[in-house]
C-alpha cells in the first residue's frame, strides 16, 4: 500500500514540525517553501517546556535541551536597570518540568530538516491551494515560478504566478504565516489578524564584554529583552509602539539607538555590537494577533497551523511554541490506525480543530493582555504597573511564572521518543508537590 501523501505549504518552524511528525507516522511528505533557502534570515526563538516536550515526539527534544544557556537568575527590570522581579532557571524548570531554551531559528530549522528524508523540502517553490479536496477527492496544490529578491526578503512577483506544476495530496497543511493565502482561500470572509500597535526589532550579535543576567526590561510603551545563545552570541529584541508598515530612514539600528540607547547595560553594548562585524541584520516586523477565531482549523483535506490560524503577540513567547504543538497534535490524530485504514481524514481533522482551537485562542488572548500591559505609555500607568508587579514579586516570588500556568506545562498527546529514559522521561513525570 502506498503511503498517504501530505503537502506542507511553508517551511517555518510549525510547517517543518508537522512535516517531521507526519513522516514519523508514515506519511510521504513534501514541503514547499517560496524562499530560495532555509534559515538564511532569522533571529532567536524561545522554546518553553511545552514546545520541547512536543519536539520529543520527533526526536529533537534532547538536542534542543543541550542548547540551553539560561543559568541561575533572570527577570524583569526597569530602563534604569533596577530589578522589578527576579526568578531563576531552576524555579522555572521545577514549575514546568523543563528549561526555557533560547535558540537561533536557523539551528532549530536544521534540526527539524534533519528528521526529514532528503529532498522532502523544496525551496524557491511558491505554492497556492487550488482545491481543498474532500471525501473521495484529493486536494490540489499549484506550484508556481517567479520569485524576486528585495532587501533580503523574497516575495512572489504577482498574485497569479505562473503555474509550473500541480500536486495532488491526501492532506495539505497551510503553514504559510500571518498573511496566509491558504487561510484566505479556505475562509475568505474572515477578517484576518489585526495590528497590535507594536512593532518588534530582533537581532543576533556577538556577546559583549559585559556580564548580564537574562532579562526583559519594560519602559513606557516599549520592552527590551536580552538572552544568551548556545554559541556565545546574544539574541536581543525590542518592541515599541509604532505605526504599522513603518521603516526608519536611517536604518533600524539607528531607530533602536533612539528608542533604547539610554537604557541600562547591556542594552547599549548590544546595540553597539549590532553595528560591528559578525552581527546579524536588525530585523523589523509589525506584530499581529488573531482578534476573531476562525470557525475551524481545517476545511476539506486542509489543516491550518501556527501564525496562519492563531497569530499572537510575542509577550509570552508562545507563537512558535504553539505552532510546534499544532504540528505534533495534527500528526498524532492523522496517524491513528482508524484514519489510515479508512482513508477518510475528516474525523481526524475535526478532532485536531476541536483540540487546538480553544487552547491556542486562549494563549492568543493571554498574550494580548500582556501586550496591552507592555503598551502602557503614560507615566502614572507605567509607575502603577511597575509598583504592582514589584509588590507581587516581593510577596509572591513566583507570580511572574504563573502567567505560563496551563501553557508551559502542556504534555504531548503521545509518548515521547525517549519515554522511560533521559531528560524527556523526567519531564514527562507529573509535577511533584504543590505549586507555590
Amino acid at each position: 500500500m502506498n503511503a498517504p501523501r501530505a503537502v506542507v505549504i511553508g517551511a517555518g518552524i510549525g510547517g517543518l514540525t508537522a512535516a517531521a511528525a507526519l513522516h514519523r507516522h508514515g506519511w510521504s511528505v513534501t514541503v514547499l517553501e517560496r524562499s530560495p533557502a532555509l534559515g538564511a534570515v532569522g533571529a532567536g526563538i524561545g522554546l518553553a517546556p511545552n514546545a520541547v516536550r512536543a519536539l520529543d515526539t520527533i526526536g529533537v527534544g534532547d538536542d534542543v535541551r543541550a542548547l540551553s544557556r539560561w543559568q541561575n537568575e533572570g527577570g524583569l527590570r526597569r530602563p534604569d536597570g533596577r530589578w522589578v522581579t527576579r526568578t531563576t532557571s531552576d524555579a522555572f524548570a521545577e514549575r514546568f518540568g523543563g528549561p526555557l531554551v533560547v535558540v537561533h531559528r536557523a539551528t532549530l530549522v536544521d534540526l527539524l530538516v534533519s528528521r526529514l528524508p532528503a529532498g522532502a523540502v523544496r525551496t524557491a517553490a511558491p505554492a497556492a491551494l487550488a482545491d481543498p479536496g474532500g471525501p473521495g477527492r484529493p486536494a490540489r496544490v499549484t506550484v508556481g515560478a517567479g520569485l524576486d529578491a528585495e532587501n533580503g526578503e523574497v516575495r512572489v512577483r504577482t498574485q497569479q504566478f505562473a503555474a509550473v506544476e500541480e500536486i495532488e495530496a491526501d492532506l495539505v497543511v497551510g503553514a504559510d504565516g500571518i498573511h496566509s493565502a491558504v487561510r484566505r482561500t479556505l475562509f475568505p470572509q474572515h477578517p484576518g489578524p489585526r495590528y497590535t500597535g507594536l512593532t518588534a526589532w530582533r537581532v543576533v550579535v556577538p556577546a559583549p564584554d559585559i556580564p548580564f543576567a537574562p532579562h526583559e526590561t519594560w519602559g513606557r510603551g516599549a520592552v527590551w529583552g536580552t538572552s544568551p545563545l548556545h554559541n556565545g552570541r546574544i539574541y536581543a529584541y525590542g518592541c515599541a509602539i509604532a505605526p504599522a508598515g513603518g521603516t526608519s530612514p536611517d536604518g533600524e539600528r539607528a531607530e533602536l539607538l533612539r528608542r533604547f540607547g539610554t537604557w541600562h547595560q547591556p542594552i547599549p553594548a548590544v546595540l553597539a555590537a549590532a553595528g560591528a562585524a559578525g552581527s546579524g541584520p536588525v530585523l523589523r516586523h509589525d506584530l499581529y494577533e488573531t482578534a476573531q477565531a476562525l470557525p475551524a482549523f481545517h476545511r476539506g483535506r486542509v489543516a491550518l497551523l501556527g501564525d496562519a490560524v492563531h497569530a499572537m503577540a510575542p509577550m509570552l513567547g508562545q507563537g512558535g511554541c504553539q505552532a510546534i504543538e499544532d504540528g505534533v497534535v495534527l500528526a498524532a490524530h492523522l496517524g491513528r490506525p482508524a484514519t489510515a485504514d479508512s482513508g477518510d481524514i475528516t474525523p481526524a481533522l475535526a478532532a485536531y480543530s476541536a483540540e487546538r482551537l480553544p487552547r491556542t485562542m486562549d494563549v492568543v488572548r493571554r498574550s494580548g493582555r500582556m501586550c496591552r500591559a507592555v503598551a502602557l505609555s503614560s507615566r502614572p500607568a507605567v509607575a502603577l504597573r511597575t509598583a504592582v508587579i514589584g509588590v507581587l514579586g516581593r510577596f509572591a516570588p513566583h507570580v511572574a511564572l504563573r502567567s505560563f500556568d496551563g501553557i508551559a506545562d502542556w504534555q504531548p498527546p503521545s509518548p515521547t521518543y525517549a519515554a522511560g529514559t533521559g531528560a524527556a522521561a523526567e519531564e514527562a513525570k507529573p509535577p511533584r508537590g504543590t505549586r507555590p
